[in-house]
C-alpha cells in the first residue's frame, strides 16, 4: 500500500533549506546560472507534489468515498445505452490491465487504472486531433468569423491571443474539430503537453494541426485535476517522456493515447487533490518570491560592493575596501554570476590602474611609446611596413577615466603592426588536417582559441599566398568584430606556428611583443565598448576595421603591465577555484533534493 503524507506542508518546512540552495549545476552560454537554475529546488519540489497526488501519496484517501471502479462501471453502462440508441459511436476494445502492463494493487484504496476513452464526454468528437495542415491553410484564412485556435493558446493558457479566423462554410467542414467551452487543449509539436481549460467566454472556432482537444466528462475526470494529471503522469511515461524538452517532436497518435492507462482516483478525492495542490502551489510561489528577493538582493549587495573597489583612488584605498569585502568573502559569492561579476571587477581595476601599485622606478609610459613610434618610423623608411592613414588625435571625451602617473592613452594602431580583419578563401582551398588551422568567430569560447570545436584547415600554398592580413602567428591578439556578442577576445597559441582566420576576426600584433598579453586583458575587460561606434543591422552589430584601429588602450609603464597580468592570472585562477567549489557544491544540493524526492515517493 502507498504510504500517505497527510500533512505535506511538511515537504517544503521540513527541508526548505535544500529546496532552497539546491542550484542545478548549469550555465547558460557562459554567462552563469540563470534564476531558473538558481530556484532548481523549488522547481524540483512543485514536480513532486504533482507526482505525489497523481500517485495518490499527497492527501489520504477517505473509505467513505464512491470506489473509482466502480464510478467506471456505472459510466459505462450509460454509455453502452447511448451506443444502443444510436446516440454515439461504439468505441474500440480497450486493451485489459495485463495487456498494459499494470497491476492493480499498486494503487492506493479506492483508485484504479483507467483509459481516456472511460472518461471522456459522451460524443464522438470527445478527443480529436487537429486537421491536416492542407485543410487549414493560410489560404482560408479571414478577418473575422470563427477564431483558429494554435499553440499559443494552450502554451501560454490566454485564449484571447491570436488572429486567425474561418468563415462559417470552412468552420461546419471542420465541425468535428471545433473546441468549446471548458474542453482542454494540449500543445502537440515543439512545447508538447501544455494544457489549457477553453473558458466560458472564448470565441467559437476550431483547432490548428498543432493541437490535440480533449472534451471530459466531467462526472468522471475533473477538468482541474487533469491538468495535474497530464504533465505528471502521461508526459512522464514511457510513451511521452522523450517529447519533453524537444523542438521536432510531435505528439503521438490518438489512438496511442487512448490505450496508455492511467491512475484514476475518486472524484471526491480528485476535488481534494486539486485543492491541496494549489494550497502547496501558492506555497511554492510564496517561497519562489522569497528566493527571488533574495538572490536580487544578493546580486545587487555584491554589485554595490564591488562598485567600492572599481570607485577607489589607488591601490591603496583599494586593498582598505578589499580588506572590508575579504571579511564576507565566503557569503558573497556564492552564485556563478557574483564570481563572474569579480572578474570584471578585476578586469576593471587592472585597467584603470588600481590593481597593483606604481613604482616611480619603472620607466613611463610615454618613454615606451616612443621607442615605438621610432621603431615604426624606421620599418616604414625601410619599406617593411607601409604607412598608415593617420588617425585624428585623442579627444579629451574619448578618456574612460582619470589616468594613474606614468601612463598615457594611445590608439591600439600607434602600438600595432597591421590591424587588420582576415578574408574567406575559395572552397577548394579547404582540406582536411594536415594544413593551416583556418580560424572563425565561434573557435573562441571563453576568451580563448578553441581549436577543437569544429576546426577547420586550409592549404598551405592558399595561406602563403593569401593577404597578408589573414595570416596569424602566435601571440597575436585576436578579436570579434561580428556579432552578437562582440568582445569575444583570444590570444593565439603556439599550438601551430602559423594561423589563417576569416573575415569576421581582427588582429592585433603590437610591436613589442610582451604588449599581447595587457591588450588581451584591456579588450576581454569590454571597457571600450562603451566608447565605440557601431556599424551594420540590428541584430547583427559590426564593429569596422578603422574604429578596431582607433580603440583607445590605457598603457602603463611595461613593468607595470607584466605586475598587472602577474596578478589578474592570480586572481582569475581565485575565482575559478571559487567555480569549482560552486560547481560541487551545487552538485551534492541537486543530489540531496533528487534523493529527498526519491524519499517522498518510496
Amino acid at each position: 500500500m502507498s504510504k500517505d503524507i497527510s500533512k505535506p506542508e511538511q515537504l517544503i518546512t521540513e527541508h526548505i533549506d535544500i529546496w532552497t540552495s539546491a542550484i542545478l549545476a548549469k550555465s547558460t552560454s557562459g554567462r552563469g546560472s540563470s534564476k531558473k537554475y538558481e530556484l532548481y529546488g523549488i522547481t524540483k519540489l512543485r514536480e513532486l507534489i504533482l507526482e505525489l497526488a497523481v500517485y495518490g501519496k499527497l492527501i489520504p484517501q477517505d473509505p467513505t468515498d464512491e470506489p473509482a471502479a466502480v464510478l467506471l462501471e456505472r459510466i459505462a453502462v450509460e454509455k453502452s445505452q447511448l451506443v444502443k440508441d444510436k446516440k454515439i459511436k461504439k468505441q474500440k476494445a480497450l486493451p485489459s490491465l495485463e495487456e498494459a502492463g499494470v497491476e492493480q494493487n499498486t494503487l492506493p484504496q479506492g483508485w484504479t487504472w483507467a483509459f481516456m476513452p472511460q472518461v471522456i464526454a459522451h460524443d464522438d468528437y470527445a478527443i480529436k486531433r487537429g486537421p491536416f495542415g492542407s485543410a487549414l491553410k493560410k489560404a482560408y484564412f479571414v478577418n473575422s468569423g470563427y477564431k483558429v485556435y494554435e499553440q499559443q493558446h494552450a502554451i501560454n493558457d490566454d485564449f484571447s491571443r491570436g488572429e486567425y479566423y474561418i468563415d462559417e462554410t470552412k468552420f461546419n467542414e471542420l465541425k468535428a474539430f471545433e473546441v468549446k467551452p471548458y474542453d482542454l487543449i494540449i500543445s502537440c509539436s515543439g512545447t508538447v503537453g501544455k494544457v489549457a481549460i477553453a473558458p466560458p467566454n472564448m470565441e467559437r472556432g476550431v483547432i490548428n494541426q498543432a493541437l490535440l482537444k480533449i472534451a471530459l466528462n466531467n462526472n468522471a475526470l475533473i477538468n482541474e485535476y487533469f491538468k495535474i494529471l497530464f504533465p505528471a503522469f502521461f508526459m512522464r511515461t514511457d510513451t511521452l517522456s522523450d517529447l519533453k524538452g524537444t523542438a521536432q517532436k510531435n505528439m503521438v497518435s490518438v489512438d496511442t493515447l487512448r490505450k496508455e492507462p492511467f491512475p484514476y482516483p475518486p472524484l471526491a478525492e480528485q476535488r481534494r487533490i486539486v485543492a491541496k495542490v494549489d494550497e502547496l502551489m501558492l506555497l511554492c510561489d510564496q517561497l519562489e518570491q522569497q528566493t527571488e528577493a533574495s538572490i536580487d538582493a544578493h546580486a545587487t549587495l555584491v554589485e554595490v560592493l564591488l562598485s567600492t573597489l572599481t570607485d577607489s583612488a589607488d591601490a591603496d584605498e583599494l586593498a582598505q575596501n578589499w580588506a572590508r569585502i575579504a571579511e564576507h568573502f565566503d557569503s558573497l559569492f556564492t552564485t556563478e554570476q557574483s564570481i563572474d561579476a569579480l572578474k570584471q571587477t578585476v578586469l576593471q581595476l587592472a585597467v584603470m590602474g588600481k590593481l597593483v601599485s606604481q613604482s616611480s622606478d619603472d620607466e613611463p609610459a610615454s618613454v615606451l611609446l616612443e621607442k615605438i613610434a621610432e621603431e615604426k618610423e624606421q620599418l616604414i623608411q625601410e619599406k617593411k611596413i607601409k604607412p598608415r592613414k593617420a588617425l585624428p588625435p585623442i579627444e579629451d571625451e574619448e578618456r574612460l577615466f582619470d589616468l594613474p602617473l606614468g601612463w598615457e592613452w594611445c590608439r591600439l594602431d600607434d602600438i600595432c603592426d597591421g590591424i587588420t580583419s582576415g578574408s574567406t578563401p575559395p572552397k577548394s582551398s579547404f582540406i582536411d588536417d594536415t594544413g593551416i588551422p583556418y580560424l572563425k568567430v565561434y573557435n573562441i569560447r571563453n576568451q580563448k582559441i578553441d581549436f577543437e570545436y569544429q576546426p577547420q584547415f586550409i592549404e598551405e600554398g592558399y595561406h602563403s599566398s593569401s593577404l597578408k592580413r589573414s595570416q596569424l602567428c602566435p601571440g597575436d591578439v585576436i578579436m570579434n568584430i561580428v556579432g552578437p556578442p562582440l568582445g569575444k577576445i583570444a590570444i593565439i597559441p603556439d599550438t601551430y606556428p602559423e594561423w589563417n582566420c576569416n573575415q569576421a576576426i581582427v588582429m592585433f600584433r603590437p610591436f613589442i611583443s610582451n604588449l599581447n598579453k595587457f591588450i588581451y586583458t584591456y579588450l576581454v575587460s569590454g571597457m571600450f565598448l562603451d566608447k565605440i561606434a557601431l556599424i551594420g543591422t540590428a541584430g547583427q552589430d559590426n564593429i569596422s576595421v578603422t574604429k578596431s584601429r582607433s580603440i583607445l588602450l590605457p598603457t602603463p609603464p611595461l613593468a607595470e603591465q607584466h605586475r598587472i597580468v602577474a596578478k589578474v592570472d592570480e586572481l582569475m585562477a581565485i575565482c575559478d577555484q571559487l567555480k569549482e567549489k560552486l560547481k560541487q557544491s551545487q552538485e551534492t544540493q541537486v543530489q540531496l533534493t533528487d534523493a529527498l524526492v526519491d524519499r517522498a515517493l518510496g
